[in-house]
């Protein structure tokens, strides 16, 4: 966790880095991915058959090869709002008898080539963990699990084996729908008819497998529907509801997508999911508290399963959602995942919206890949903030003007330097800094580094506005070496990463 003090815009800014204060376990998953049924990111995306470029399986190798490079534990998929009328059955079986559907969440249609199936084994040959959001409304999900990890002589069971695979695939991950208090849903309903059919859901889901995560839908995090049905929704074990010998729910999904044509307002507006984390992790405690919940049942954890800077207005769903992202949204980008190391107490999993094309990092051309602005952060946190959130300590000014949500203004200081740190299990202390002030450098005192060799990843550009698109590549990581002695600076409109051993 870090600490904030504001100080004088005229004093020297400090952060003092706590290496031996070890604060929560970061969880590998907030490091997960996402791939949704729209636009690119499925055809075109991950599954491109005929293009030179893809295996026998018609996966992009070039993708494969990229998201590899961030060591990505679990992928969401095939929604997002694509699951609220996808029929899994339509996607498993011999290809030349799959249906085409209308695509109601998009506006598009849905051939179905791309499947189960094809998407496990997609996740077999990425090494990643599948983590599949169920239809809520106008499909089965008991046949689904049946399909995906059934082990005896039974229909779907049967029906996996026919289609060439023998053995379970264990899917461990599974969310009871997708945003089903939007208006925007076909599967919409109110939060009472929610919580009466998420407990239902998940008694039978754990009587089939008793092995497997569910993930209640949740809202922002911050809202009567959270309160709601976390309330109803989180029992003992064993109680007159639940009737299981476990707990029926073990994560609480909450989403938030952030964006501003104001650069200090979209790179400060990440906070404000920090501050949806802290509440919902206290509707988390209420929930046990009022429902006496035990102490020894495990506590659910916060599953942050869509998160993004993405603007509907410029990047349109139902056109397929390409961002052009600039250095402004990649700093965004690295405040988003600082909250998520400076609140791993909470977080269970994070899934960024989402992993190819669709207001992604990596987009694809027929020719190759595309690594937009923010990647980078990514590719630095995926890379080196595992292990400890460890203690640090902010001293500097802070911005005063409105901010993106308005709200976040009154709950949340936003300091000019954003900071969050962690210590690897190798020993290895790792500090990233946004400072998201577009005109000025910091001058700053770093205490606690105990190294004469300090490892330090830049990741910058000319201004807020730049982008990595149409062949400018204008945004990357610069390395270098500071000798840990005096003030370092850190540049305007920029994220930095110190590294160092502390053995």
């Amino acid at each position: 966790m870090t600490t904030f003090t504001r100080i004088s815009e005229a004093d020297t800014p400090t952060i003092s880095v706590h290496a031996e204060r070890k604060i929560s376990k970061i969880n590998p998953n907030i490091y997960s991915g996402f791939t949704e049924h729209m636009g690119r990111c499925i055809y075109g995306g991950i599954y491109d058959p005929g293009n030179p470029l893809s295996d026998e399986h018609g996966f992009r190798k070039d993708v494969l090869e990229a998201l590899r490079e961030l060591n990505i534990p679990v992928v969401r998929y095939p929604g997002g709002n694509f699951c609220a009328t996808y029929h899994w059955l339509d996607g498993v079986g011999p290809k030349d008898q799959r249906p085409s559907r209308p695509e109601l969440a998009w506006q598009g249609v849905e051939t179905n080539q791309f499947g189960t199936d094809e998407f496990l084994k997609w996740c077999e040959v990425l090494g990643t963990e599948p983590y599949f959001a169920l239809n809520f409304g106008t499909d089965t999900a008991m046949g689904w699990v049946e399909y995906c990890n059934g082990t005896g002589n039974t229909y779907y069971a049967n029906m996996r084996r026919k289609n060439g695979r023998q053995e379970p695939y264990n899917v461990k991950y599974w969310a009871l729908g997708n945003e089903t208090w939007g208006p925007w849903q076909v599967e919409q309903m109110t939060k009472e008819a929610y919580a009466a059919k998420a407990i239902q859901w998940a008694k039978a889901l754990k009587l089939l497998d008793p092995s497997i995560v569910l993930i209640l839908c949740g809202e922002t995090g911050a809202s009567s529907w959270d309160y709601y049905t976390l309330t109803r929704c989180i029992l003992p074990a064993n109680s007159p509801l639940s009737t299981s010998a476990q707990a029926l729910i073990d994560m609480h999904s909450i989403h938030m997508y952030t964006a501003s044509t104001c650069h200090v307002k979209n790179a400060t507006a990440p906070l404000a999911a920090e501050r949806a984390i802290e509440l919902a992790s206290s509707l988390i405690d209420l929930a046990m508290i009022e429902n006496n919940v035990p102490p020894e049942q495990a506590r659910p954890t916060i599953c942050f399963d869509e998160w993004n800077v993405w603007d509907p207005m410029r990047a349109v769903g139902s056109e397929g959602a390409e961002e052009s992202y600039t250095l402004s949204d990649a700093l965004a980008v690295g405040i988003w995942l600082n909250v998520f190391v400076r609140q791993s107490k909470d977080v269970g999993m994070a899934c960024i919206a989402q992993s190819v094309n669709v207001i992604s990092p990596l987009m694809t051309t027929k020719e190759g890949i595309v690594k937009q602005t923010t990647w980078w952060p990514l590719w630095l946190f995926s890379r080196y903030m595992r292990g400890w959130t460890i203690g640090a300590h902010v001293s500097c000014g802070a911005y005063d003007g409105a901010t993106e949500p308005k709200w976040l203004r009154a709950v949340k200081d936003t300091p000019w330097l954003d900071v969050s740190a962690t210590i690897g299990d190798d020993g290895w202390a790792n500090v990233i800094v946004v400072n998201v002030h577009e005109q000025r450098d910091f001058e700053t005192k770093v205490e606690g580094v105990n190294a004469d060799e300090v490892q330090v990843f830049t990741v910058t550009g000319e201004d807020v506005t730049v982008t990595n698109m149409k062949g400018e590549n204008k945004v990357g990581v610069v390395q270098s070496v500071w000798n840990g002695k005096g003030l370092y600076t850190f540049p305007k409109h920029s994220l930095t990463m110190m590294r160092w051993s502390t053995q």
